[in-house]
């Protein structure tokens, strides 16, 4: 059974920064992707961040060049370091995972088989 659990959400103001983590659990050694969704309330889930087992990154374009997304693959860890958050992006921030061949979708969320609970993020002007 795989477990992904967010953490590190918070309200900052706009310019402040956010670093989520996510911690895998159980069998997930053969995903292929892991990724940073995120929900706002009365909007359609969006995909933020991706990266692949070989450390290949896909940003969204709302976010190139103000989120990073790493992974520490010892701890089992997905990181998206969150920089001069603005308003827009609070959000629910989930994280996923893909174990198939379809990592090439992303944005869309739809083969992404494991998520976490979600950790909210509030940035207010």
């Amino acid at each position: 059974q795989v477990q992904l659990v967010e953490s590190g959400g918070g309200s900052v103001q706009a310019g402040g920064s956010l670093r989520l983590s996510c911690a895998a659990s159980g069998y997930i050694y053969n995903y292929n992707c892991m990724g940073w969704f995120r929900q706002a309330p009365g909007k359609e889930r969006e995909g933020v961040a991706k990266i692949d087992r070989y450390d290949s990154t896909t940003y969204a374009d709302s976010v190139e060049g103000r989120f990073t997304i790493s992974q520490d693959n010892a701890k089992n860890t997905l990181y998206l370091q969150m920089n001069n958050l603005k308003p827009e992006d609070t959000a629910m921030y989930y994280c996923a995972a893909h174990s198939g061949d379809y990592c090439y979708t992303f944005p869309r969320s739809a083969f992404f088989g494991y998520w976490g609970q979600g950790t909210q993020v509030t940035v207010s002007s």
